[in-house]
């Protein structure tokens, strides 16, 4: 089946997939056989895979069937192990959430199409999304899921400094202060665990793109879970408040416009929201408490996905400058490092950090 995609997915489907494909097709029954009338439509603003819609004309030839195919991006395998990252899907499909696992092949998978929209950069600020977004989180981080209820953070970062390493040009590494980070992985953790924090099964990754919304029942989903895993949940809406400089669908998505930031009264709205979802009235003592630990944790968050940025930009061949993306997750990491903390911007071992 040759699909003409403007360059996203161009050539012949892969057996495997048509495998599926013609699987599926025989299950539904109401289908076209000839696959050559699939139309093959690219979505845009994903930033690890290549993910593409697939309507699929039925033979009375008044509606489509849908589905939706994921390509993994190159280099994945560096970010997460993909079995783990299938099993989270899985199991997630069985608490009712997000899309079910209708095939996998080797180079990527085949999933439900949710009849919802995804958000955009924009409904972040919406007050009724927002509220609706805080609730969902709340019932996400409160998933039982397999495994300990470790905190994946701190490691993972650690490892993605060594391979952010192990990648870089001496002239990249100099410019992104690797060598000083690791200290400052060491102080962050050591500063944050002063704090009690509340652990839940994180998304790590809530973008808007990675939120839909159902517009007759108002109902969220929340999809993509390659970064999930158990973490403080103040680092999951840190990483969402962080999501809000960002729009991926603009001319230069790389450039976050970090005025974009919520302020105090839009993050306490947020958590007010996420603390009241399970039916209790939060005292404004807890609210202020995840809050800070919210903004403490938006430094690991730029520290996560400006090694993220470097890896990416060594690896994954999307358009996307994902060099220029790390260095402003790195400058915006050392601006706000005395602001959150209180301390002198002098590194731990005694060097002064400029702005990158």
């Amino acid at each position: 089946m040759t699909v003409k995609t403007n360059g996203f997915m161009e050539g012949v489907f892969p057996d495997e997939l048509k495998k599926i494909l013609e699987s599926l097709g025989s299950e539904w029954g109401d289908v076209v056989d000839d696959m050559e009338s699939l139309q093959v439509i690219p979505l845009k603003g994903a930033m690890t895979n290549e993910v593409f819609q697939i309507n699929w004309p039925t033979k009375s030839g008044d509606v489509n069937r849908k589905l939706l195919i994921r390509i993994y991006g190159e280099g994945v395998e560096l970010f997460f192990k993909r079995d783990d990252e299938i099993r989270t899907f899985e199991c997630m499909s069985k608490h009712g959430q997000g899309p079910r696992l209708l095939g996998r092949f080797a180079d990527g998978r085949v999933e439900e199409f949710i009849h919802a929209r995804t958000l955009s950069a924009v409904d972040l600020r919406d007050p009724e999304i927002s509220a609706l977004i805080a609730a969902k989180m709340r019932e996400f981080h409160d998933l039982d899921m397999p495994g300990p209820r470790n905190v994946l953070l701190w490691s993972r970062v650690r490892n993605w400094l060594t391979k952010a390493k192990g990648l870089c040009s001496p002239k990249d590494a100099k410019k992104f202060n690797l060598d000083l980070l690791e200290d400052e992985i060491n102080m962050l953790e050591k500063q944050l665990l002063q704090d009690y924090q509340d652990i839940g099964f994180c998304h790590n990754d809530l973008q808007y793109g990675n939120i839909m919304i159902d517009e007759e029942t108002r109902s969220i989903t929340i999809i993509d879970y390659e970064y999930s895993s158990y973490n403080p949940v103040a680092y999951d809406i840190a990483n969402h408040f962080c999501e809000m400089t960002a729009n991926y669908h603009s001319d230069t998505p790389h450039i976050l416009d970090f005025g974009k930031y919520p302020g105090l009264e839009e993050r306490r709205r947020f958590v007010h929201a996420y603390l009241s979802s399970a039916g209790d009235k939060p005292s404004e003592e807890k609210v202020k408490q995840l809050i800070d630990n919210a903004e403490k944790f938006t430094l690991a968050n730029n520290l996560f996905w400006g090694l993220w940025g470097i890896i990416s930009g060594y690896v994954n061949k999307l358009d996307f400058d994902f060099l220029e993306y790390a260095r402003q997750r790195f400058e915006q990491y050392w601006l706000r490092k005395p602001e959150i903390l209180g301390s002198s911007g002098v590194h731990a071992n005694g060097y002064v950090v400029a702005a990158m």
